[in-house]
């Protein structure tokens, strides 16, 4: 026979009931551990994300839940430091976010930025959703036949226009022409995107539908698309081994548009000098210079950029702009959602308005009708157009600040404070002073990659941290893209017409494409 086993009492002696419980209220609370820390993380409670169907800045995407602790383990996302996580309370956050606004200022020419004109705002949003891509919410990439059970690595390679090409996705190409060219849809005497009988935009991610400037650009590059067609069934030259017209028009459309994304939208974001710094373009095959940006196999989204460095455009938005010769001058986005208000603000996810078509020459730097009212963006910085505190419903959802829901995220998804970052790389770091936050101490990280770019640059393109960053993130994407013109062929140059031969900007892109360069006429 076994021993008999103690049995527990309490204070009187008697036995405690099972259902009873130890009282905990007295104990002290214990600082929460970095693994509850990430447990809490790992949900996207309080940001709103799943009790609306909105796709556009309040949507989370696919794999964010599921961040590694460790940059030692990659899936889609991941981190590029292991750094102590910095959690400002939500009293901190909203306090942060109270002095984050242009407020007055808001009408101050004086906080444009002269280097850097109001498209690139936009280029910038459509390039963040072509590596970005949502496997879950949007079509599958064209050549990532697993991407419904795997995350893969991010690419330049614009499935947010091809999906996964004639074939799987026919409803993105236009039958007339043999399914060669993209779908351009037509209504009111002027060109839209495709949109299905509730004016959906058939497109291949559908957060290029979320405002006028981002969707007039997608359809842009619909129509590049279709004039590089154009071109190669005029000069089979253009042609590579046994590629199909269709084949060669894909190759040379993406690597135009990386062209631009390397040499023309990031050496206007990060600065000449950290262009040249992390790209060296001196030897007959340029090389990458990735201090910081590392992976074992396939690169990964770095938490870093996608959640706090990356975020620099959105302080590049003007709270209203003039959109065309006939359109006023409107807000950027109102409180008020777009199906109520169509004709109020440039909220999308709806049919373009008759007469709305974009003149791009007060957008970038091309001639076009409105070349002399060009638009600039606003400085890199920490002052946000109000209009971001009140987005409408479609874009914003339950929780309408976008620059409080950046905070969040950031804390959510445990960033280290921006001094932390910049320490780690070798960078000066901010003073509180610079910093200017009240009550100093730790900022998050996406605020001080803002100010830093305003301390270190003026605010006309990202300091030392926010740079690195952004720039090791894109040319390391680049870099192992294997459909990527620096993999396949370092020392090709474009060669479709330009104003430089040689180069390739974005308003060469619009002048090929032949959209918005006239006057916007009456329909």
């Amino acid at each position: 026979m076994s021993p008999a086993k103690a049995t527990p009492s309490n204070a009187s002696g008697s036995r405690k009931s099972k259902s009873e419980k130890p009282d905990r209220s007295a104990l002290p609370k214990a600082p929460r551990t970095t693994e509850q820390l990430f447990a809490a993380a790992s949900t996207a409670h309080d940001l709103g994300y799943v009790r609306r169907a909105a796709r556009g800045h309040g949507y989370e995407q696919r794999g964010l839940n599921y961040l590694p602790g460790s940059r030692l383990f990659e899936g889609k996302f991941g981190r590029m430091f292991r750094l102590p996580p910095f959690v400002p309370s939500d009293d901190r956050i909203t306090e942060i976010a109270d002095v984050m606004t242009e407020g007055d200022a808001g009408r101050d020419d004086t906080l444009d930025n002269p280097r850097i004109p109001a498209g690139y705002t936009y280029l910038g949003q459509f390039v963040d959703h072509d590596v970005t891509f949502d496997t879950a919410s949007s079509l599958d990439r064209q050549n990532d036949p697993d991407a419904l059970t795997n995350f893969r690595s991010p690419r330049f390679d614009l499935d947010c226009i091809y999906g996964r090409g004639p074939v799987d996705d026919p409803f993105l190409y236009d039958l007339a022409t043999g399914r060669l060219k993209m779908l351009i849809g037509r209504h009111d005497n002027e060109d839209d995107l495709p949109r299905n009988s509730q004016n959906t935009a058939l497109i291949g991610d559908p957060r290029n539908d979320e405002n006028t400037f981002v969707s007039q650009w997608q359809l842009t590059m619909l129509k590049f698309h279709n004039a590089v067609v154009d071109l190669v069934g005029a000069d089979d030259g253009m042609k590579r081994g046994s590629e199909t017209t269709f084949e060669a028009a894909q190759r040379i459309v993406r690597w135009h548009y990386q062209w631009i994304v390397v040499h023309d939208f990031l050496r206007r974001i990060v600065g000449d000098s950290m262009h040249a710094d992390v790209f060296d373009e001196s030897y007959a095959v340029p090389k990458v210079d990735r201090r910081f940006y590392k992976w074992h196999e396939n690169p990964y989204m770095p938490v870093e950029f996608s959640v706090a460095a990356y975020r620099f455009g959105h302080s590049m938005i003007r709270g209203g702009y003039k959109l065309n010769t006939l359109v006023p001058g409107l807000p950027t986005f109102t409180p008020d959602p777009v199906s109520g208000n169509p004709l109020g603000h440039f909220g999308g996810f709806r049919i373009l308005p008759p007469g709305w078509t974009i003149e791009w020459a007060r957008f970038f730097e091309v001639d076009g009708a409105g070349k002399d009212a060009r638009q600039a963006s606003r400085l890199i910085d920490t002052k946000l157009a109000d209009v971001l505190t009140k987005l409408p419903p479609e874009i914003g959802g339950d929780r309408p600040s976008l620059i409080e829901r950046n905070l969040t995220r950031g804390a959510r998804l445990l960033l280290p404070s921006g001094q932390d970052v910049a320490r780690h790389m070798g960078f000066d770091v901010l003073t509180d002073t610079e910093l200017g936050l009240p009550g100093g101490g730790p900022a998050p990280l996406w605020y001080y990659v803002l100010k830093e770019a305003s301390v270190q640059a003026k605010g006309q393109h990202l300091g030392q941290t926010g740079g690195r960053i952004v720039a090791e993130v894109f040319l390391g994407l680049l870099e192992k893209d294997p459909s990527s013109y620096l993999r396949n062929d370092p020392g090709w140059r474009p060669p479709l017409p330009s104003v430089t031969v040689g180069d390739f900007t974005a308003g060469d892109l619009i002048t090929v494409a032949d959209h918005g360069l006239a006057v916007t006429d009456r329909p």
